[in-house]
């Protein structure tokens, strides 16, 4: 007679299907993770820049009164028109276009302005991390729509003036970001290899804090990208971003504001592109935060 078997062999196998369901998930749900809200984002920032450059428009100032206040749908005017005759699908593209344009341009600035001094502050720590996150602190303390708030009644309301006086805000928290992630790279083995062999600081930060440091940035200025959107609309819609009659997101909800009880429309519109984009732009960098195993 032969001995029985051990319980292990005995034991049904539950590891088995739980392992493929994971595989199976992570197979479709994380790439779709990033594509679909990548995808609406390049959808939307594409009409915004190329489609009144191959497919004709009408202008997005400068609409005749005889056409004010048509109806979405109308003959000529895929989202109706305004109370002054301006077409809205057209001033909603081009608002798009300033919210795209500002909000990449910060964001740029901060990675580029804050990542450095972030970078350099971690890595050469000391009295310079400690001049570097004073003037941070201090930025990120004060209120930043106030500052920003301030500085574009200041130099007047454009698109450029409106850049500089976001980068208050992109600046330091990108820094604070860059700096932490330094730190943490500081003393890895890697690190005190390059040291030890007498690589030059800057190479160092170049050869292998950027690389380390970039999917963190990266997944933060997505985020950021949404949150300066946002700002830019606030901006605008208190008429200091884009002066009139150049169309922003913020500054056509502001108009839309007084009628808003017989055309709802002039104020849902510009809502619903800037709902969608700022949501598919945290979307995203949850996802990559997700993908990249970042914090």
């Amino acid at each position: 007679m032969s001995a029985p078997l051990p319980e292990v062999l005995l034991a049904p196998d539950t590891t088995a299907t739980p392992r493929v369901r994971t595989r199976r998930t992570r197979g479709w749900a994380q790439p779709l993770k990033i594509w679909l809200p990548g995808g609406l984002l390049i959808l939307i920032a594409a009409a915004c820049f190329l489609w009144p450059l191959v497919y004709p428009m009408p202008k997005p100032v400068g609409g005749s009164v005889l056409d004010s206040n048509m109806p979405p749908f109308s003959p000529g005017h895929f989202l109706g028109t305004d109370p002054v005759g301006n077409d809205i699908f057209s001033r909603i593209l081009y608002g798009g276009r300033v919210s795209f344009e500002v909000g990449f341009a910060v964001t740029a600035i901060g990675l580029v302005a804050g990542g450095l001094l972030g970078m350099v502050a971690g890595y050469l720590g000391g009295i310079v991390d400690a001049v570097v996150m004073r003037v941070l602190d201090v930025l990120i303390a004060f209120p930043s729509l106030v500052l920003a708030l301030a500085i574009a009644e200041g130099l007047g309301p454009s698109e450029l003036h409106v850049i500089w006086a976001l980068c208050i805000f992109s600046i330091p928290a990108t820094g604070r970001i860059a700096r932490a992630a330094t730190l943490a790279l500081r003393e890895r083995t890697f690190m005190l290899a390059a040291r030890l062999a007498g690589t030059r600081g800057w190479r160092i930060i170049v050869r292998h804090v950027v690389p380390n440091i970039a999917p963190q940035l990266l997944t933060f200025s997505m985020l950021g990208i949404g949150i300066i959107i946002i700002l830019e609309g606030a901006l605008s819609f208190l008429g200091l971003g884009i002066p009139p009659p150049q169309p922003s997101w913020g500054s056509m909800i502001a108009l839309g504001q007084q009628t808003l009880s017989t055309q709802p429309e002039l104020v849902l519109i510009p809502s619903a592109f800037l709902f969608v984009t700022v949501v598919c732009l945290n979307l995203l960098s949850d996802a990559l935060r997700e993908r990249w195993g970042t914090r």
